[in-house]
């Protein structure tokens, strides 16, 4: 399959989709490298793919969990440098269910992220949802929109 991610001499463009985890006051994020800031996981729509198939895909992947996909809450325009280039992102966001909430102890908290032709390694974190606050999360947004998730679907513009 091939990711819905397209790259030219001048930028770079992303279809993204993350998926909100909560269980237990917890949310479920993941950081990325060196990058003290935390974000949503998720991947690259495959072409042909749905964005629950997507989701699905993704988390399985890169965490062991098998989800449930459940209603869209934001739509991002996301504008940030992705190496020398820079980038417009597409990301909806869905929140999910773990569908083995026994597994989440065992949950990797490792895996090797590919994005194009870049591969980094992805750390994933349980974390306390009234530490949110404290936290650089990606995108900034986030932390009034976690506030609001029972309040319809949100959208937002953010350049880093």
């Amino acid at each position: 399959m091939k990711d819905l991610l397209f790259k030219t001499d001048e930028f770079i463009f992303s279809y993204r989709v993350a998926g909100i985890l909560i269980h237990e006051g917890k949310i479920l994020l993941q950081t990325a490298g060196n990058d003290p800031g935390y974000a949503f996981p998720g991947g690259h729509v495959a072409y042909g793919e749905t964005h629950q198939q997507t989701l699905e895909r993704e988390f399985l992947e890169e965490t062991g969990l098998k989800i449930r996909v459940g209603d869209l809450k934001w739509v991002g325009e996301i504008f940030f440098p992705w190496g020398s280039k820079p980038c417009q992102q597409i990301c909806l966001y869905y929140l999910v269910d773990t569908l083995e909430p026994e597994k989440i102890q065992a949950m990797a908290e490792t895996a090797l992220d590919a994005a194009g032709d870049i591969k980094a390694s992805v750390h994933f974190h349980w974390i306390d949802l009234e530490k949110i606050p404290e936290l650089e999360i990606y995108p900034e947004d986030a932390k009034a929109f976690l506030a609001q998730l029972d309040q319809g679907v949100k959208h937002f513009i953010y350049r880093e």
